[in-house]
């Protein structure tokens, strides 16, 4: 059914319970796994960061991703998946969630699996839910796994 899976990562614990579901059915499917990360200048970070900051940044925040990247691969693999991709995503314009969705049709995802803090209340007001915006801006089908405190509490 699921041939191609895309896993979006930020490091989170979440997101790693959104890779091993992803693994999960990926096994059960035959399907391969594509883990992206995806840098902009609006991550959740203290202060506005100028243009040029941000540039200055850029280096280090690619060699975390990267990092980031090659760990989540490595646990994909551990527990048994064969097919795995790994892709970096940079834009000094889109938010991560156009991040996510552009890569999902360009690769032709028939699956978003991602994790979702199932933030509430002000909370969500304040700083909004990624996964919320992927499931808005996609037509693929999108598989949100909650954080295991969410998940036992709702």
């Amino acid at each position: 059914m699921y041939q191609r899976i895309l896993v979006p990562l930020d490091g989170s614990e979440t997101s790693l319970r959104g890779l091993d579901e992803a693994v999960r059915l990926a096994l059960l499917h035959g399907a391969r796994l594509r883990l992206v990360h995806g840098l902009n200048r609006f991550g959740r970070t203290p202060g506005h960061a100028s243009h040029a900051s941000y540039a200055t940044l850029l280096p280090r925040m690619k060699q975390e991703g990267e990092a980031l990247l090659r760990d989540a691969r490595e646990r994909a693999e551990r527990h048994g998946a064969k097919d795995v991709e790994t892709q970096l995503l940079s834009s000094l314009t889109l938010h991560l969630a156009e991040l996510v969705a552009q890569d999902a049709m360009d690769w032709k995802a028939d699956l978003i699996v991602a994790g979702t803090r199932g933030r509430k209340g002000i909370e969500r007001i304040l700083w909004g839910s990624e996964a919320q915006q992927v499931l808005r801006l996609t037509t693929v089908p999108v598989l949100l796994v909650q954080a295991p405190d969410t998940a036992a509490s709702g």
